[in-house]
């Protein structure tokens, strides 16, 4: 099922595995839970980090060598300019350009132990959407450090990783610069909109008829939305439910956002719909196709998805 392939690129993995429920949401908020100085952590003394499984993992230097497994925490590492030390990613790693060089370990829900093995990294960054992975202790007991992240599910989860991950690679400096960057990014974006008197009513399309679905509140994507300005037409639903056509129909958005990119031309097949024709959105030609990468990967790029959709919604403002 074609939404499958979606969720495996898109919405917090722990979708993939079941029903298209907003499982990941139900985590808890990302804690300062990585013990961190106000200073940058030396890189050659020993230090301490913990993880959001509890597990406490003790560095006698800062890593040389990396494994991502999930492309939002490898672009974490390149922002933290430790991109060049990543040794395996995942076959999804597509950002920045870079990351398309390095070895693939992983599909991004199962990875390959023995590869990881073999390359030996000093640290695995993996991910959890509530449990960690059994399969991790495959790479624990080859005595290979591996410190687990819970999937974002906001913005101040993502903040939280990128200290994180800053505090495991000694580079909490950088990783300080790294976030500050970004809520200036969306300060800016908030500030050209301070003009919007009414948000306009958005739908946005994550996956295509005939198995509809759409995000809702408690949402990483919600949060978006939010920051651009704009009011999503199924924020009373939670998670990212699967809707119906004529549910579309009747709340009648006044601007469509498609993330759909394994089809040919999303929003072609979106203007063609039978019945849709009296939507606003379509009669007005407010159908736009927005990248997927940028708009729900919980990274560092989540002031750039911020821009672009106040730049799709409220282009005059945005100029």
């Amino acid at each position: 099922m074609k939404i499958k392939s979606f969720l495996l690129l898109s919405i917090p993995l722990a979708l993939t595995l079941g029903a298209c429920q907003d499982n990941a949401a139900e985590a808890p908020a990302t804690e300062e839970t990585t013990e961190q100085t106000s200073t940058e952590t030396s890189s050659d003394a020993p230090y301490t980090v913990i993880d959001d499984r509890g597990e406490e993992l003790e560095f006698e230097q800062a890593p040389e060598t990396i494994v991502s497994l999930i492309p939002s925490n490898t672009e974490i590492v390149f922002a933290l300019d430790a991109g060049d030390q990543l040794v395996g990613v995942t076959d999804y790693d597509n950002y920045p350009e870079a990351a398309q060089n390095i070895e693939r370990v992983s599909d991004s829900v199962e990875f390959n132990a023995e590869k990881i093995i073999q390359l030996d990294p000093d640290v695995v960054l993996a991910y959890s959407t509530g449990e960690a992975p059994p399969a991790l202790a495959q790479l624990e007991d080859a005595d290979i450090p591996v410190f687990v992240i819970e999937s974002a599910t906001s913005f101040d989860e993502v903040y939280g990783d990128i200290e994180q991950i800053a505090a495991v690679l000694a580079k909490e400096e950088k990783g300080a610069e790294v976030i500050e960057s970004i809520q200036t990014q969306i300060e800016d974006v908030q500030e050209r909109l301070a003009a919007v008197e009414e948000q306009k009513e958005v739908y946005v399309e994550i996956s295509p008829s005939p198995e509809i679905y759409t995000t809702g509140k408690s949402t990483f994507q919600q949060e978006i939305l939010n920051h651009a300005q704009v009011t999503n037409v199924f924020e009373d639903l939670e998670g990212w439910p699967n809707i119906s056509e004529e549910e579309v129909i009747t709340r009648d958005p006044e601007v469509i956002l498609t993330t759909v990119s394994y089809v040919e031309d999303a929003v072609g097949d979106i203007e063609a719909r039978d019945s849709w024709s009296d939507v606003e959105a379509i009669e007005n030609g407010e159908v736009h196709f927005i990248d997927s990468d940028i708009t729900s990967r919980p990274g560092p790029r989540i002031g750039e998805a911020v821009q672009l959709v106040a730049e799709t919604v409220y282009p005059e403002l945005m100029e």
